[in-house]
C-alpha cells in the first residue's frame, strides 16, 4: 500500500477554500489562501503546504488569528507603507503586502511594505514568486517564534527567519527563486523527514539538552541549528531587527509569549520588489539572465537554478495530482476534509 494519496490541486484548492470559508474567512480571502497552501504541496514542498490548515482553523476559532480582519496602512511615505494586518490569514496578507510593494515600484522604481500583526505566511517561496512573475525582483523576509539555537544558547532563542528572493526569467511562470531558512535546515522539512521516517544529518540540530542529534524527533524536542554556523544565526538576527524592531512590534521571544502553537501571531514581515525596467530594458535583463544560468549549466552540469525542480514537480503534479502523504490526508480528514 503506497503512503501517498493523488489529489487534483483545483480540488484540493476547493477543499482548503471550503473549510476556511465554513471556518468564517470571507470568501475572497479563503480563495487566495488555499491557492498558495495548496501551491506548497503542488510544488513537493509538504511541509509548508495543506498540512498547516488543522492549526490556522483552530487559530481562527481560538481568536488566536482573525477571521475578518481589516487592514489598514498606518504609514505611508513615497515608495514606502507600513500595513497593518490585525492578524488575520498570513497567506493573504502576505499578497497583498507584496501586491502594496509591486504598486510602488510600477510608480517610483522600487517599493517596500513592512507588514506587522501578522500570521504565519506559509512558505516564503510564495510572495518572491509572485512578485517575479510579475516582472518584478522580489524580497521578503518574517520573524517568527524561537525555533533555532545560536553559539552560546543550547536552546531555541531565534525564528530562522527565512530569505525568499525571486528574480524574473524569460519563461514568466518559471521564475528564479530562492527560499531559504536560516537554519541548516527548516523546522518544517524536519518534520518532513521525521514523518517520512528518515534520520537528519548531524548538523541539523540538538535534542532538549543541547547535544547534537540526528534523531528528527529530538530536533523538533530541542531546536534547530543555524545554516553556516554564525552566517545563519547573524542573518537571522538582522532580519529579526529588519522586520520586528522597524515595525516596533513583537520579537521572537515576544510572540512565543503570546502564543506556543506556532501562528506566529503579531509576527512581522517585509516585502520588497523592484522594477527591472527602472535600471535596464527587460530584454537585455532577461538575455544577461539566460546567459548566465546557460554558462551554469555548461560548467556545473546537470545545473538546476533555484526553484527550477519545483516548477518541474508543479507540471507534472497538475497531470498526475498533488501527492499528500497518508498522514497529511489523515491530519485533513480532522478538519472535514475528505478525498
Amino acid at each position: 500500500m503506497t503512503d501517498i494519496l493523488r489529489v487534483p490541486y483545483e480540488t484540493l484548492c476547493e477543499a482548503v477554500k471550503q473549510a476556511l470559508y465554513k471556518a468564517g474567512v470571507s470568501l475572497e480571502q479563503a480563495d487566495l489562501e488555499s491557492s498558495i497552501m495548496a501551491e506548497a504541496d503542488l510544488l513537493e514542498v509538504p511541509s509548508h503546504g495543506v498540512r498547516m490548515l488543522p492549526g490556522l482553523l483552530s487559530a481562527l476559532a481560538e481568536k488566536r488569528a482573525t477571521l475578518r480582519p481589516q487592514f489598514s496602512i498606518v504609514r505611508e511615505l513615497g515608495a514606502i507603507c507600513v500595513l497593518d494586518c490585525d492578524n488575520g490569514p498570513g497567506r493573504y496578507a502576505s499578497a497583498q503586502a507584496m501586491d502594496a510593494a509591486i504598486q510602488r515600484a510600477r510608480n517610483f522604481g522600487v517599493g517596500v511594505c513592512l507588514a506587522k500583526n501578522t500570521t504565519h505566511w506559509g512558505r516564503a517561496h510564495a510572495y518572491a514568486s509572485r512578485a517575479a512573475q510579475a516582472g518584478f525582483i522580489g524580497m521578503c523576509t518574517t520573524n517568527a517564534i524561537p525555533t533555532m539555537a545560536i553559539a552560546g544558547a543550547k536552546k531555541r532563542v531565534i525564528g530562522n527567519n527565512p530569505l525568499a528572493i525571486g528574480i524574473p526569467n524569460e519563461n514568466a511562470s518559471e521564475p528564479i527563486v530562492l527560499d531559504m531558512a536560516m537554519s541548516q535546515a527548516a523546522v518544517g522539512k524536519v518534520g518532513t523527514w521525521l514523518r517520512e521516517g528518515k534520520s537528519a544529518p548531524d548538523n541539523w540540530g540538538i535534542d532538549i539538552n543541547g547535544n547534537p542529534t540526528s534523531d528528527t524527533k529530538e530536533i523538533l524536542k530541542g531546536a534547530v541549528t543555524p545554516m553556516g554556523e554564525h552566517k545563519g544565526a547573524g542573518l537571522a538576527l538582522m532580519f529579526e531587527l529588519l522586520t520586528a524592531a522597524l515595525a516596533g512590534s513583537a520579537f521572537t521571544y515576544e510572540i512565543l509569549a503570546r502564543d506556543t502553537s506556532g501562528i506566529d501571531s503579531a509576527s512581522s514581515k517585509i516585502f520588497i520588489a523592484l522594477n527591472v525596467e527602472a535600471f535596464i530594458e527587460r530584454k537585455e535583463f532577461n538575455s544577461r539572465v539566460k546567459d548566465f544560468l546557460s554558462y551554469l549549466d555548461r560548467e556545473a552540469s546537470p545545473f538546476q537554478y533555484p526553484s527550477e525542480r519545483g516548477w518541474q514537480a508543479r507540471d507534472k503534479n497538475l497531470i498526475e495530482g498533488v501527492p499528500l502523504h497518508k498522514e497529511i490526508v489523515e491530519q485533513l480528514a480532522g478538519v472535514g476534509i475528505r478525498f
